[in-house]
């Protein structure tokens, strides 16, 4: 069994079902699904920093899995293989300054998870039903312990909370993505050509909509942004638009 910790004591949990049982999802989810470079977590952080809600960034878990398989040697293509070491390491998500913390084994790697070898390599994980399904089950056991979550990711509308109260859906031109995830790149000191990083892009659009599992696609109800010509504060202005102009305060359930 693997241990998350969420700001407080170490809490093990057997299944999501127990988590539902219980009643323990958080009062207030919004979702922000969309392929790489439409700015998901940048606005989901602004987001959530606006309406005092946790930021759940489903990218770093997939990142956090992948690091630790490739640091013990595990065959990526290997669904069981990797999986075992999802059951032996223990996985910590932290929200510290608004961000979420990721720690293996009690090393912080929230850094290591953002090389470009890591990006480059976490497909393989995001496209694996028995990992995906597992890594569903670690989002809701986040949820379980805020009382208002705001989670990025490709599925998280349409299959870790379908019923989330705001749902959202980013898009952008692939130049422009291409263009903030070379400049990000650049920022931490990780430059690569625009060219590379636009086959980058496409190859896991191609990736995330084709798998069988949690593909990446709207959900039911989702209210889409095209954020090509937007910057993040204006993305956010609209989000609270929407969020507000709910006369009773919710869009899905």
């Amino acid at each position: 069994m693997v241990i998350y910790s969420f700001g407080g004591a170490p809490i093990r949990v057997q299944s999501t079902v127990d988590i539902i049982r219980c009643g323990l999802m958080a009062k207030l989810i919004v979702t922000i699904d969309g392929p790489a470079g439409v700015g998901k977590s940048t606005v989901s952080r602004m987001l959530a920093c606006r309406i005092g809600a946790a930021f759940l960034d489903t990218g770093a878990m997939y990142r956090a899995v992948t690091l630790a398989a490739l640091k013990r040697g595990a065959d990526l293509r290997d669904e069981s293989k990797v999986h075992e070491v999802m059951d032996t390491c223990r996985f910590e998500f932290q929200i510290a300054d608004d961000l979420m913390r990721v720690s293996v084994d009690g090393e912080d790697v929230t850094e290591a998870i953002r090389e470009p070898s890591i990006t480059a390599q976490v497909r393989h994980v995001a496209s694996a039903g028995l990992l995906r399904n597992r890594l569903v089950e670690m989002q809701r056991q986040f949820a379980s312990q805020h009382d208002r979550i705001v989670s990025e990711g490709r599925d998280q509308g349409t299959v870790v909370f379908p019923d989330a109260d705001f749902k959202f859906y980013l898009t952008a031109d692939v130049d422009e993505r291409a263009r903030r995830r070379a400049a990000q790149d650049a920022e931490t000191g990780n430059p690569a050509r625009l060219d590379d990083v636009r086959r980058s892009i496409e190859e896991r659009d191609r990736s995330d909509t084709s798998r069988t599992v949690g593909p990446l696609r709207p959900a039911d109800g989702a209210i889409a942004i095209d954020t090509t010509d937007m910057n993040a504060e204006e993305v956010v202005t609209e989000m609270l638009e929407q969020i507000s102009g709910r006369p009773d305060g919710s869009q899905g359930r």
